[in-house]
């Protein structure tokens, strides 16, 4: 008897959502019995044992709304007491700090692109809206309408997508370069001045991802998604794509919900493109999955990363819940172009190939779940993994 279990924990409200996947036919009936930490089922053929993780314990007392929906299987709503020890990627302010000296490593192929930099001066950005806000308190006209923030020598300015370094101070490994071209030639080849928005591009030399733009001829934006940023002296951990596309855009979607009490989201490219929709739904998700046999791994799969046939056959994963509208190919532009006049709605500006990669993550996503939990009121729905 092959089973899986898939278990969506609030942890706030210390509730969760039961899915025991569809028995087969020949397995009927089944009498299921819940332990603390074990879900037992049996079947006229065999019974299945499934531990669930130490930090996960149920109240047996509490399940209540038992029911079959085909294609499902049985959902349960019981009380869950749930502790999380996951380990986050740090976030860009944890990762870059002033008089700390710290190497930039391209995210996709683990490319040094600057080494040994310390910054005099780490400060967050404003918020995108600073320059209208100005014009609000002011009594005379804005004095800062054309001027444009940006880093000294030695300085280094956060913003929730992107920082910007001074590119006059840094220091490049030989063999090594940004790449600042529209047909990604060497930067020897390049003119003296980069006038279109496509030729300030900032390019990996190695694997050509696309890194950042330059701003101005001083100043070189870095998106935090294309790149990892550790300590000097400490070892370069290669994270898979995927699972740093999810940490980092999770993390930054939790931290402007959490500052501004925004949870509505447009996701677009570097060239001017939306891509996705995106509403936070909320923070404080566990997930588990419970695979009863390893060998079968057609259902519930959501990280397939962390539950491969050769691994542990459970895992718990921190998770934001999010619903979403893909926008290309002009799907959906009534509402892309209604949430672009919206002051509630937050810009996220990515690289476009990204946005292409959250968009699979999340297709992704969804297809894993239950049928019934895809969709919410006409939204897509999915989890990004923390």
């Amino acid at each position: 008897m092959e089973e899986s279990v898939f278990l969506e924990i609030r942890r706030r409200m210390q509730s969760g959502l039961l899915i025991i996947r569809e028995p087969k036919a020949g397995n009927l009936p089944v009498d299921i019995t819940v332990a603390p930490g074990s879900l037992e089922i049996k079947s006229c053929q065999a019974c299945k044992m499934i531990s669930f993780p130490a930090e996960v314990r149920i109240v047996p007392s509490s399940c209540r709304g038992l029911q079959y929906i085909a294609g499902d299987g049985l959902h349960v709503r019981l009380q869950v007491q749930a502790d999380s020890n996951t380990k986050l990627i740090s976030t860009l302010s944890e990762s870059l700090k002033a008089q700390k000296s710290c190497i930039f490593y391209c995210q996709s192929c683990g490319e040094i692109i600057i080494k040994e930099r310390t910054f005099l001066r780490v400060l967050p950005l404003p918020s995108e809206n600073w320059s209208a806000l100005v014009e609000e308190w002011c009594c005379h006209p804005n004095p800062f309408a054309n001027s444009a923030l940006h880093p000294q020598n030695n300085d280094c300015f956060l913003g929730h997508t992107y920082f910007l370094v001074n590119s006059g101070s840094e220091s490049h490994v030989p063999g090594t370069e940004i790449v600042h071209s529209e047909t990604e030639h060497s930067a020897s080849e390049r003119g003296p001045t980069l006038k279109s928005k496509e030729n300030a591009r900032v390019i990996c030399k190695r694997c050509k991802a696309m890194l950042g733009e330059t701003v101005s001829s001083g100043t070189t934006k870095y998106y935090v998604t294309e790149m990892i940023i550790q300590p000097s002296g400490t070892n370069f951990d290669m994270i898979p794509r995927s699972q740093f596309v999810q940490n980092i855009i999770a993390q930054c979607l939790v931290e402007l919900s959490s500052a501004r009490s925004t949870f509505r989201f447009r996701i677009q490219g570097h060239d001017g493109k939306v891509y996705i929709l995106m509403w936070l739904l909320n923070s404080d998700t566990l997930l588990v999955e419970c695979m009863g046999n390893s060998a079968s791994s057609s259902v519930f799969t959501l990280f397939e990363d962390n539950l491969r046939p050769d691994s542990r056959s459970s895992g718990t994963w921190n998770a934001v819940k999010v619903l979403y509208h893909p926008c290309i190919k002009n799907r959906n532009k009534d509402l892309a172009d209604a949430w672009e006049n919206d002051i509630g709605v937050h810009p996220l500006t990515f690289p476009s190939k990204t946005c292409l990669e959250l968009l699979l993550i999340l297709s992704l996503s969804n297809a894993c779940l239950p049928p019934s939990l895809r969709c919410m009121n006409s939204f897509q729905v999915a989890f990004l993994k923390m």
